[in-house]
């Protein structure tokens, strides 16, 4: 099955005030009918690089068989993470950057290394804010989320 997942975090003041992701999944049956669903949530201090990592790990931790996914995000943390083989080079280096200091959101990359396994997923930036319609969706579910008045807390572990 083949999927798009489309992804967007906001965080207010960042770094460490509110902020929320937002993700939606699309697939197209056999029969051409477009199945979404989406998913967000919103967290008491935190980053945008952190909601940018949870809105893909929920969008593909949501998904019950192996499929191709391709991850559509406007967040060059997490796209560039791959498609410029950043993480080869932590992995390579015990989880240390190229200038020998930690990866930041350590938790947050592993656990979206075990959400990808089952599955072939590729990795494509979109600007964002600029009108492109699924990915100022995910900025609206994320911002609403980070406004909303449940707001989960970010302890620096892994975010439920």
């Amino acid at each position: 099955m083949n999927v798009t997942l489309y992804t967007d975090g906001a965080a207010r003041g960042n770094p460490e005030g509110p902020g929320g992701y937002g993700a939606l999944l699309q697939y197209v049956d056999g029969k051409g009918t477009l199945h979404e669903r989406e998913f967000s949530a919103g967290y008491k201090k935190t980053t945008n690089n952190r909601m940018e990592l949870m809105a893909v790990i929920v969008g593909l931790e949501a998904l019950t068989k192996p499929c191709k996914v391709r991850v559509v995000s406007d967040s060059k943390y997490v796209t560039d993470a791959f498609n410029q083989h950043w993480m080869d080079g932590w992995l390579k280096n015990n989880w240390k950057t190229s200038t020998k200091k930690p990866v930041k959101n350590v938790e947050l990359w592993q656990r979206l290394l075990k959400a990808m396994q089952p599955h072939e997923v590729e990795f494509a930036w979109v600007k964002g804010h600029d009108g492109h319609p699924e990915n100022e969706r995910c900025d609206g579910l994320a911002t609403a989320a980070a406004d909303g008045e449940i707001l989960l807390d970010d302890d620096g572990g892994a975010l439920v």
